[in-house]
């Protein structure tokens, strides 16, 4: 059994009506768990509804940096009380993108803290998104104490000296289709150097589809293919590699999709 570590299946990603049949092929692909992730409070309470209906989904929910401008006092705490809810297993995705700047990096910082703080009142683990901003996200992460409820780096598209600054703050590592790039050499030795029980698999769907598919529009299922990238690259069996990343995950936010 394979579970995908963070996909986003609301908001414009998926058209209505086509989660269904989306996760349905996952599972033909044995996919059977899936952490679906808000990246505004409208997308979060989406996403917090979906991991309550539908069986193998559980939820992450935050604000994205992208998203950070609209973050209030309203927000956070409206945020906060959708936390609380059994269903959702991490807090974000939050972070920082240096890449696009969307969000005044300022701001972004004040929003990742925020978030960070909130993950530890209501004791859950981090989902963090990162993009060319690796040292400022590492020190925010030193700085707040993210330690005490860790959390995921996902798609992690860094290199082994930030893995291990990660590491000793008792992060895990998701590795996507990036992970099937024979050009991204960084990303694929932290894939097959990174201790057995801090890996996971994840799609980011719909965005970062694995060979063969990319440049296509990625789904949940795809998953399949960069686990089996990641255990040729650990050279251990892709049933292994299954096995592994989903007891790292429920090892992490105490969710096992097959109990």
């Amino acid at each position: 059994m394979l579970v995908d570590a963070h996909c986003h299946l609301t908001g414009t990603h998926l058209a209505a009506g086509q989660v269904e049949a989306t996760l349905a092929r996952a599972q033909q692909h044995g996919v059977s768990g899936f952490i679906a992730v808000g990246t505004d409070l409208d997308d979060s309470r989406a996403v917090l509804a979906l991991a309550t209906a539908t069986p193998g989904v559980q939820a992450s929910l935050g604000v994205h940096p992208h998203e950070a401008k609209g973050w209030s006092p309203d927000v956070a705490s409206a945020l906060e009380v959708l936390l609380a809810d059994p269903a959702v297993r991490f807090v974000g995705e939050t972070g920082l993108d240096w890449h696009y700047d969307l969000s005044p990096r300022a701001v972004q910082e004040a929003v990742f803290r925020a978030q960070i703080r909130m993950a530890k009142r209501v004791r859950k683990p981090l989902m963090i998104h990162t993009r060319s901003a690796p040292e400022d996200t590492l020190r925010i992460l030193e700085e707040e104490g993210a330690d005490e409820v860790r959390g995921i780096i996902h798609c992690f598209s860094e290199d082994r000296a930030f893995a291990a600054r990660a590491l000793d703050l008792g992060f895990y590592l998701s590795f996507s289709g990036i992970a099937t790039f024979k050009k991204a050499e960084a990303v694929r030795d932290v894939a097959a150097w990174s201790p057995g029980d801090r890996i996971l698999v994840e799609t980011d769907a719909p965005f970062l589809a694995p060979v063969p598919f990319r440049g296509r529009p990625n789904e949940p299922g795809y998953v399949r293919f960069t686990a089996e990238a990641v255990a040729e690259l650990r050279g251990i069996s892709p049933a292994r590699l299954a096995d592994l990343t989903t007891c790292n995950l429920e090892a992490l936010c105490g969710w096992a999709p097959s109990s």
